[in-house]
C-alpha cells in the first residue's frame, strides 16, 4: 500500500546532511520544495518494476529497501540494498533498472523527474553531491563483491551488520547512550539475509546465535540488535580494523 499523504520539512528531515540535497543553500531547497513529494510504502510492497517508467527520482529517508533482478527462467536475486539517504533512480533515464520492494516501512522523498533533471543542469550543488554519491555506491558494490566472494559466513553476516550500524551512525541514529554501543533495526527478514548472502536460512540462524552468544550482538526480538561494542563487530568482519 501506498500513501502519498506524507509531509517533512527539509529542516528537521534526518538525512538533510548525507542526501542529494545536503550540499544545497536555502534558495535551491526552496526549489526543489516545489518538486518534490512523499511516498510511503508497507513492507513487503513494491516500489516500482524494472522497466518502469520512472516519473521522478528520490532519496531514501526511512527504511530499506532491496534492489533485485529476475531472470528470463524465473529466478530472481537481491543485488543491492537501499538504506536512508540512498537515491532511486538515475536522471537521464526514463525506466528502472531493477525491481524495488519496501524491505520495511519506507519513506521516499520524491522529485519529479523532469524538473529535477532540468535543476541538475542548473545547479552544481545537486550535481556534485550526485557524482559524490555515485561513487560511494561503486565503491560498496566492490566492498560487497569481497563480502559474497571471499568471506566465510561468520564474517558476512558480522559485514552486513556493520554496514547497518555505520549508516545509522552517519545519519546520527542508534545510539545507546553507551560511548560504544548502538541499537540497530535490522531491515531484512531472516531468509532476506540468507538470499543477500548466498547463504542457507539455518546458516544464517546459526551464525547469528553464535555471535549473541559471544556477547557480539544482542537480540530484542526479531528485528532489533544491540551492539555493545561496534569495535568487537568490526573484529568480526575479517576486515582490516584500524585502532
Amino acid at each position: 500500500m501506498m500513501d502519498t499523504t506524507v509531509r517533512q520539512s527539509c529542516d528537521s528531515c534526518p538525512i538533510r546532511h548525507r542526501a542529494v540535497c545536503a550540499r544545497c543553500e536555502s534558495d535551491e531547497l526552496q526549489e526543489l520544495e516545489r518538486i518534490k513529494y512523499y511516498r510511503t510504502h508497507e513492507a513487503g510492497h513494491p516500489i516500482c518494476w524494472a522497466g518502469d517508467d520512472m516519473t521522478f527520482v528520490a532519496s531514501v529517508v526511512k527504511g530499506a529497501a532491496t534492489l533485485s533482478q529476475t531472470m528470463e527462467d524465473g529466478r530472481t536475486q537481491m543485488v543491492g540494498l537501499l538504506l536512508p539517504s540512498d537515491f532511486i533512480g538515475r536522471p537521464g533515464r526514463t525506466t528502472m533498472a531493477y525491481d524495488v520492494t519496501a524491505a520495511s516501512d519506507v519513506t521516499l522523498c520524491c522529485f519529479r523527474r523532469k524538473p529535477f533533471e532540468k535543476m541538475l543542469a542548473t545547479t552544481p550543488h545537486i550535481g556534485e553531491r550526485l557524482l559524490d554519491m555515485t561513487l560511494d555506491e561503486l565503491d560498496a558494490a566492490r566492498e560487497w563483491m569481497l563480502i559474497l566472494g571471499r568471506k566465510t559466513a561468520r564474517e558476512k553476516i558480522a559485514s552486513l551488520l556493520s554496514i547497518v550500524a555505520r549508516r545509522e551512525l552517519a545519519i546520527g541514529m542508534g545510539f545507546t547512550g553507551a560511548s560504544k554501543g548502538m541499537t540497530i533495526d535490522l531491515p531484512l527478514t531472516r531468509e532476506a539475509m540468507a538470499d543477500y548472502l548466498g547463504l542457507t536460512l539455518e546458516t544464517v540462524s546459526r551464525q547469528i546465535s553464535a555471535l549473541k552468544r559471544e556477547g557480539i550482538i544482542v537480540l530484542h526480538g526479531k528485528r532489533q540488535i544491540e551492539i555493545p561494542d561496534m569495535a568487537a563487530l568490526m573484529r568480526q568482519t575479517g576486515d582490516e580494523v584500524t585502532a
